[in-house]
């Protein structure tokens, strides 16, 4: 088993990890905080847009099963990536999406992924995810974790598109 992690944001949580969790090779995943500047913050901290940070879910994977690629590109099929600090109904800087990155190599698979996406046509609207250095991530709350495991009739904003 080889263990690797990508964090991303597009919008609430709940409804990305639900998905991405369910992947073959996906090994664990957590809903959280990334990209901002503030440490140590809350759902109340984050819902201001004063912290800078993303609802975001850290996607940890087995590289023998799957690959970053891979993910990213399911990624961008379960979110809208065409929307600045928008999914659903969930508006404001938490809500964007974002991909963020440890190194170099990965940046580039990244950004490889978002022009791929683009060739493709899936939008009628360019990508407009941000690419960024990874900061620390703040896991959430034990209340949001698998939340719509939990909440089988939450809300969520995510689906898979063709």
């Amino acid at each position: 088993m080889k263990l690797n992690y990508v964090i991303v944001a597009g919008g609430c949580f709940w409804g990305l990890e639900d998905l991405l969790k369910n992947l073959d090779g996906v090994t664990s995943t957590k809903v959280g905080y990334s990209g901002g500047d503030f440490d140590d913050p809350t759902y109340a901290d984050i819902r201001t847009g004063k912290t800078g940070h993303a609802e975001a879910v850290r996607v940890e994977y087995d590289e023998d099963e799957i690959s970053l690629n891979d993910i990213l590109h399911y990624f961008f099929k379960i979110h809208d990536p065409t929307t600045v600090n928008r999914q659903g109904n969930d508006v404001g800087t938490s809500y964007r999406s974002a991909v963020f990155y440890r190194d170099d190599a990965q940046k580039a698979i990244i950004e490889n992924v978002i022009d791929e996406v683009n060739e493709i046509g899936r939008f009628e609207n360019p990508v407009v995810t941000t690419v960024a250095l990874e900061k620390e991530f703040y896991d959430a709350e034990e209340y949001h974790q698998n939340y719509l495991k939990k909440n089988p009739h939450g809300y969520t904003c995510h689906f898979e598109r063709d």
